[in-house]
C-alpha cells in the first residue's frame, strides 16, 4: 500500500461517522437514486447510480466496522483498496457528481448521499486524487483570496466603473453597516451588474450596506473538494471580516455552494455560532419585499421560467423568495417540471463545472436540463446562481437553444420604482 493510499484509508476510517453507518447498513439498494440522478438518467450507465459512486468508502466500512467485513478481510476474501481503483473511482466522484442533493432527497430510508460523497471526497483529495483544475481553484482561494486569482485591486476597478455608471456610492469597510456583501468571483469578472444592481437596491431601500477589503469573495472550494481544513480557512476569512466591520447581516451572493458553506457549513467549521446573521440576497430581497421598501414598475412581457439552483433550493430551502420576487415583474411565470427542490441540476455543481475533465459527460448531462426546458418553451431563464448561469450558457451554446439566461437580482434592479 502507497503512503497516499495508506492516508486516505486512514481519512476514509475517520470520516466514517454514526451517520455513515447508519445510511450504510439501511441502504435497500432500491435503485431510486440513480433514477434521479442525471449523470445517470442521461447515460443509462448503473456506474453512475449515486450509491454506486460510495463503493471504496462502503468497503472501507465493511472490512474496518462490520464483523462480517473484518472477517472476511481477516480471511483474505475482501481485497483491500489499490491506488488503481481510486484512480477509476475519480471521474465518479468529481466529474459525476455536482452534490445537488437530489439523490438525497428520494431516497427512502433517508440516507444523505450528498454528505456521504463529500466525506468520500476527502479521503480522495488527500490520495492525490481531486482533479487538477478544482485543485488550482482551491490552491488560488487560500493563497489570494479567490478561486479565479481576482485580487482586490481588480474589485476597486469594477467599483469605479460602478459608481461612474450609477453615480452611487459602493463602499469598502465601512464599519456598523446592516448588510456586507459577499461576491463571487464571476461576478466580479464575468457579471458585474450584480454588484450595479446591489447598489441600486440597496440605495431605493434606505439599507447601509458594505464590501469587505479583505473578505469579498464568498466561493468555498474547499468544501467542493472536500478538504474541511481548506473550506474552514475559507469560512474564517468572511467571519474575521464581518466581526472587524461589526456588519449586522453578511449577504451570500448568487452562488449556491458559497450559501452551504457560509450558512449551513460555516458554524460547525469554525466551532462556534456566527456573531451575524447569514442570508442569500434573495432572502433579503424578499424581506425588503414585505417591508414595503423594495418597490418596482413595469412588467417582463417574455414568458420566463426559473431554474432553481440545487444548493439554494433543494439544499437550503430558499423556494418561495425567487417566486415571490419574479411575480412582482411578471405576469407570464411558467414553472418547468419538477421545478423547486425537485428540480434538476445544472450539470456543473461541487466543482464540476472547474473539472476540465468533467466537461464531455456535462454536456452529456445537460440534456436533462434542455428536455425540462424544452418541455415549457420560456423567452428568457431566469437563476440566481453565478455557476449555474455559465453552466446553462455553455450548454444552451452547445445545444443550439436560443435562450437568454439572466440573473434575478439584476432583472429586478432593472425594475426599479423611479422616485
Amino acid at each position: 500500500m502507497s503512503a497516499s493510499l495508506a492516508r486516505a484509508v486512514n481519512v476514509l476510517k475517520e470520516v466514517i461517522d454514526a451517520p455513515i453507518a447508519s445510511y450504510f447498513a439501511s441502504c435497500v439498494h432500491c435503485g431510486l437514486c440513480a433514477e434521479a440522478c442525471l449523470f445517470y438518467t442521461e447515460t443509462d450507465d448503473p456506474k453512475y447510480t449515486p450509491i454506486h459512486k460510495l463503493e471504496p468508502m462502503r468497503r472501507v466500512y465493511a472490512q474496518e466496522y462490520t464483523l462480517i467485513g473484518r472477517l472476511l478481510k481477516w480471511l483474505g476474501l475482501s481485497k483491500p483498496l489499490t491506488d488503481a481503483e481510486l484512480a477509476e473511482w475519480q471521474p465518479l466522484v468529481y466529474d459525476s457528481c455536482t452534490l445537488c442533493g437530489r439523490c438525497s432527497m428520494v431516497c427512502p430510508v433517508g440516507n444523505d448521499i450528498v454528505y456521504m460523497v463529500r466525506k468520500l471526497r476527502e479521503g480522495m483529495a488527500i490520495a492525490g486524487y481531486a482533479p487538477a483544475g478544482v485543485l488550482a481553484a482551491t490552491q488560488r482561494t487560500i493563497e489570494m483570496g479567490s478561486p479565479m486569482g481576482v485580487k482586490l485591486p481588480a474589485l476597486k476597478a469594477q467599483i469605479g466603473h460602478i459608481e461612474a455608471e450609477t453615480g452611487l456610492t459602493v463602499p469598502l469597510d465601512r464599519e456598523g453597516a446592516e448588510y456586507m456583501v459577499l461576491l463571487s468571483s464571476m461576478e466580479i469578472i464575468n457579471f458585474p451588474e450584480y454588484l450595479s444592481a446591489i447598489a441600486r437596491i440597496m440605495k431605493q431601500a434606505g439599507k447601509t450596506w458594505t464590501l469587505c477589503s479583505s473578505a469579498f469573495e464568498a466561493t468555498n472550494s474547499g468544501i467542493q473538494i472536500g478538504v474541511s481544513d481548506l473550506a474552514r480557512v475559507i469560512v474564517a476569512r468572511i467571519v474575521e471580516g464581518a466581526e472587524r466591520l461589526k456588519v449586522q447581516t453578511v449577504i451570500s451572493p448568487e452562488c449556491g455552494h458559497a450559501f452551504t458553506a457560509l450558512r449551513w457549513e460555516g458554524p460547525n467549521l469554525i466551532g462556534r455560532p456566527y456573531r451575524f446573521k447569514v442570508q442569500h440576497i434573495l432572502e433579503v430581497l424578499d424581506e425588503l419585499r414585505v417591508q414595503g421598501l423594495l418597490k418596482t414598475q413595469g412588467f417582463e412581457e417574455k414568458r420566463l421560467t426559473f431554474h432553481d439552483p440545487c444548493q439554494l433550493v433543494r439544499r437550503g430551502g430558499v423556494i418561495e423568495p425567487p417566486r415571490n420576487l419574479l411575480r412582482m415583474i411578471s405576469n407570464n411565470l411558467v414553472e418547468t417540471t419538477d421545478p423547486g427542490k425537485y428540480n434538476w441540476c445544472c450539470g456543473g455543481g461541487g466543482g464540476v463545472s472547474a473539472n476540465d475533465d468533467a466537461e464531455a459527460i456535462r454536456l452529456i448531462a445537460f440534456k436533462r436540463k434542455k428536455t425540462q426546458l424544452d418541455a415549457v418553451k420560456p423567452d428568457k431563464l431566469v437563476t440566481a446562481c453565478a455557476n449555474c448561469r455559465i453552466v446553462l450558457e455553455e450548454g444552451l451554446e452547445h445545444y443550439q437553444m436560443n435562450l437568454p439566461v439572466v440573473g434575478l437580482t439584476e432583472m429586478i434592479a432593472d425594475h426599479l420604482a423611479s422616485d
